[in-house]
């Protein structure tokens, strides 16, 4: 196996020679093959492992043997403790994706901190074949069906061209040392299930299992690089993108036969996940909207917006003292006294100050609001003012307003209120500019 893993590397990791690496080392017989073989090459690596509290003294069996072998082998080791319970109760989230998030955040502060190239883990072959049943059963993308990636980022895989019976068969011959995970034996998690269960079924149906799986995921790579290029190429005839906002054209996405494919190809990075709701999103009325955790995808007309949340801040109200010269956030507002008019715009108004109660604030419109337009006898619902002005749904999402003890003085960037205007006996001019 020594020879194999050299000219993996040599062949397909060749940059490794020349970096400075962090494996991260359960103690497991994966990861402890992966650190002799990787001592045996003399890359130059440190390890790094997880104390996650999970499994009582077993966890700090585990901690103290993976001390004590890099201690033999003169390997320096980084360990961090995480009271990964509470972590999950506090996030509301499964054990298994709060481990997962913590192990990474800590690695990828390890690299920033110390300046390392990759961070290399043991995952194999037989990992690679559990994570396509998984996603096999659970439904997925031509992506989820493509195996463990060997490299993903800074992360990489060495390990992946090996089997798990290679892997003991190396450690045994070798007389290396590891821990056996309790929680590998429990058929709990799906992935246990399927080690224990149906694997061995498969090979026994066929002894080449392993290969026969490398030769599909190769099949299915080279057919996710083909979909890939069609997808980028139709991307530019059909998608628009400017500094808020990507608009997909749906009259001319219709066009393809396959328009749902694109969509998954465009949309899948920014987080989506509900296929069948996007898919609806097609043929349905204008400002249905779907949401993933940092987008929406909103339906105007013939278009499908996609911008990134402003969710946080729809509620919120900001407050402007009767002091303050500047506002930075959630939008650039500046203040100052001026002796006269000069080029009021939509980006710059003319107030008279002793009309305004402080502190002012600037909040998002709601349904109700109403305003005397500047220049205009009686008052206007906000609603009726976005439909004469011919809004889209993104534009009024995104208006923000300057008030005075509830009352609008400004639709900030596009109309002032007629009840704050500048008189014959104002006394004070307030000049407000709006920064976009």
């Amino acid at each position: 196996m020594t020879s194999k893993f050299q000219n993996h590397i040599n062949t397909n990791l060749p940059f490794l020679k020349e970096k400075k690496l962090l494996l991260a080392v359960s103690g497991g017989i994966d990861s402890m093959v992966l650190v002799h073989l990787c001592h045996q090459l003399q890359l130059d690596f440190v390890v790094a492992h997880c104390n996650f509290q999970l499994r009582g003294d077993e966890s700090e069996e585990d901690e103290n043997f993976v001390k004590s072998q890099m201690e033999i082998l003169q390997i320096p080791i980084f360990v961090q403790k995480f009271d990964t319970i509470a972590f999950a109760k506090q996030q509301k989230l499964p054990i298994q994706v709060v481990a997962r998030n913590l192990r990474y955040e800590w690695f990828n502060s390890l690299l920033s901190n110390h300046s390392f190239d990759y961070i290399l883990t043991a995952h194999h072959l037989d990992d690679s074949l559990e994570t396509f049943l998984i996603n096999f059963t659970r439904g997925s993308g031509i992506e989820g069906l493509t195996g463990i990636p060997a490299q993903n980022g800074t992360v990489i895989r060495p390990l992946l061209p090996f089997s798990r019976y290679e892997i003991e068969t190396f450690a045994n011959e070798n007389s290396i040392a590891w821990r056996e995970d309790s929680s590998n034996t429990s058929d709990k998690y799906l992935r246990n299930k399927l080690r224990h269960h149906v694997i061995p079924v498969l090979k026994e149906l066929n002894r080449s299992l392993l290969t026969s799986f490398e030769s599909t995921i190769s099949h299915l790579k080279q057919t996710e690089s083909l979909a890939i290029d069609a997808s980028k190429s139709l991307y530019s005839k059909v998608v628009s993108e400017d500094e808020n906002h990507t608009a997909i054209d749906l009259v001319k996405l219709l066009e393809y036969q396959n328009s749902q494919a694109y969509l998954y190809h465009w949309l899948q990075p920014f987080g989506f996940s509900d296929w069948t709701a996007v898919a609806d999103l097609i043929h349905a009325q204008s400002g249905k909207q779907v949401f993933s955790e940092t987008h929406i995808l909103l339906k105007n007309r013939d278009t499908l917006l996609l911008f990134a949340k402003q969710q946080p801040f729809h509620e919120a109200i900001f407050w402007i003292e009767k002091e303050q010269s500047e506002v930075k956030f959630p939008l650039k507002l500046s203040f100052c006294n001026a002796g006269y008019i000069s080029n009021p715009s939509s980006h710059t108004i003319f107030v008279d100050e002793d009309k305004l109660q402080f502190p002012l604030t600037i909040r998002r419109w709601s349904e109700g609001d109403f305003f005397y337009p500047l220049g205009m006898n009686g008052k206007k619902k906000l609603s009726k003012f976005f439909k004469d002005e011919k809004f889209s749904l993104l534009d009024k999402s995104t208006v923000w307003l300057l008030c005075s003890n509830e009352k609008i003085v400004w639709i900030i960037g596009k109309r002032q209120d007629d009840r704050f205007k500048v008189a014959e006996n104002t006394a004070k001019i307030l000049k407000i500019n709006y920064t976009t």
